[in-house]
């Protein structure tokens, strides 16, 4: 069974950083297409940054030169460094696998830019 544990949310000021983590057990991982959504109150789940198994990145438009997401095979464990942080990036951060076409998801993280 795939498990996936989130850590490194909290809160900062706008203009710092943090960098999330995403633990996976259960799956091969190295095969896995993973990433980061990300849901604000009141608004819909959005697609924060995704990686394939081969190490291809995509961003949002709203999150690219300001965070990175990346990879260790393993550690078996999801990255997400995110700086320059804006009130805007206020969310809970949800990581997500891809596993022969089933979608897993973490348990979210509460992530909170504010002054």
């Amino acid at each position: 069974q795939v498990q996936l544990v989130e850590s490194g949310g909290g809160l900062v000021q706008p203009g710092g950083s943090l960098r999330l983590s995403c633990a996976a057990s259960g799956s091969i991982f190295s095969r896995n297409a993973m990433g980061w959504y990300r849901q604000a109150p009141g608004k819909e789940r959005e697609l924060v940054a995704g990686i394939t198994s081969g190490g291809i990145t995509n961003y949002a438009d709203s999150v690219k030169g300001r965070f990175t997401i990346s990879r260790d095979n393993v550690k078996k464990t999801l990255y997400l460094q995110m700086n320059n942080l804006k009130p805007e990036d206020t969310a809970v951060y949800y990581c997500y696998l891809i596993d022969y076409g089933t979608v897993y998801w973490g348990q979210g993280t509460q992530v909170t830019v504010s002054s």
